[in-house]
């Protein structure tokens, strides 16, 4: 029997629901919670994530708004926009979309942004406190989404073997910090295997969880899986394909027909994780506000 598939898209619509009735609530209090998107350069695909963070923002109540800037901006002038939204009380939360051009240093914008309007959970000071357990930051939000899809739909981790494949700073480590922590999505014995592990479909093979955030088109496929676990697909990666009028399409870094023979759950792509993260991104505004 296929595997059930875990829907993204209407995990994602229920916790904006969630997050327009507490942009509500703040609203009557005479707070309207604001997200400032700041996209330097034009390309495409960042172009049209951003405009979709500013869409569901004023979808949900909220001061959405997207300062766009020349790819030839220099990292003083961006440094001081961040430092202008850091002091602008309308803004609740800050994100500056990456990539950015190559002659600004990504760590020392994100260094810069006030991590209590860090909404995007990058900051070290959020880094550290979701490493230790402190509830008080921002977790960065594909992890965090993962954890939301796991729990709403009622994956136990509990006790679980998991195995993300991928070691950024985006997915795979965050992820791992989220899942060890004793609480509702957490408590689970992880591994984390990258390009340096001598068998990475040994640990897949054995896992209750796996969770694919490595870049590499459908690398991981259904004679890799433990029958009945949960697939978790994080990647997005664009291939040939001559039978589409595009000349290409969308897959994940997971064979999903044939995991979906082998899995109990699987996370299309799209459809699965990707909706996840601007959720928990105005999910991270609207905390911001209320704790401004």
């Amino acid at each position: 029997m296929p595997a059930e598939r875990i829907d993204g898209v209407a995990i994602a619509a229920q916790i904006r629901a969630e997050v327009a009735r507490d942009t509500a609530a703040l609203a009557s209090a005479g707070v309207t919670p604001g997200l400032s998107v700041v996209l330097v350069g034009d390309d495409p695909a960042s172009a049209v994530y951003v405009a979709n963070k500013e869409k569901f923002a004023r979808e949900v109540g909220m001061r959405g708004e997207t300062l766009r800037l020349p790819a030839e901006t220099t990292q003083p002038e961006l440094l001081t926009l961040v430092e202008r939204l850091n002091a602008d009380a309308r803004v609740h939360g800050i994100l500056v979309q990456m990539p950015l051009p190559p002659h600004i240093d990504p760590d020392m914008v994100i260094r810069t942004i006030d991590p209590r309007k860090d909404v995007d959970g990058f900051h070290p000071v959020n880094v550290g406190k979701m490493l230790i357990g402190h509830t008080d930051g921002f977790l960065p939000c594909t992890p965090a989404g993962v954890i939301e899809l796991l729990v709403r739909s009622g994956v136990e981790t509990r006790g679980a073997e998991v195995v993300i494949v991928g070691r950024s700073n985006i997915v795979g480590k965050p992820m791992a910090a989220l899942l060890v922590q004793p609480r509702a999505g957490g408590d689970a014995t992880v591994t984390i295997c990258h390009s340096r592990s001598r068998d990475v479909f040994e640990h897949t093979r054995r896992a209750d969880i796996v969770i694919a955030a490595v870049g590499r088109a459908e690398m991981i496929r259904g004679e890799h899986l433990k029958p009945g676990c949960t697939v978790i697909d994080v990647g997005m990666n664009r291939v040939a394909d001559a039978t589409r009028a595009s000349g290409s399409r969308l897959c994940g870094d997971v064979h999903f027909a044939s995991a979906e023979q082998v899995a109990a759950r699987i996370t299309p792509v799209p459809g699965g994780v990707g909706p996840m993260t601007i959720a928990m991104l105005l999910a991270n505004t609207v905390r911001a506000a209320r704790s401004a």
